[in-house]
């Protein structure tokens, strides 16, 4: 598990994926810090390294990268931790397109493409 705070590469993330799961990375996005840990078979691994971290938990939300894809195919929305009725979040997706443009904008952040 690793907290990018800086850069990261599409390349470093394909050689990730080939380690656990072969064509995608769990990341788990703080919103709010800009930040992301990536790299676990659990997003609740990278919720619970963030959250040690001082994150707080309804910043953080659970995707996929697929570094192999570009574009919108690149990030999936999609993790057991974002179900947060109290948040509004009723599936393992993001429901609402503004909480999912600030996690596209943390990963363009992040990612060298």
């Amino acid at each position: 598990m690793k907290i990018i705070e800086g850069k990261i590469s599409k390349s470093e993330l394909g050689e990730m994926a080939k380690n656990i799961f072969g064509n995608l990375v769990k990341a788990v996005v703080d919103v709010e810090k800009g930040i992301m840990a990536v790299d676990a078979e659990l997003h609740a691994d990278l919720e619970a390294l963030l959250l040690e971290q001082g994150s707080k938990q309804e910043n953080l939300w659970g995707i996929n990268l697929y570094p192999e894809l570009e574009g919108d195919e690149f990030v999936e929305f999609d993790s057991m931790i974002n179900i947060r009725p109290r948040q509004n979040n009723r599936s393992r997706g993001v429901e609402s397109s503004e909480i999912q443009k600030k996690i596209v904008a943390v990963v363009d952040k992040l990612v060298i493409k």
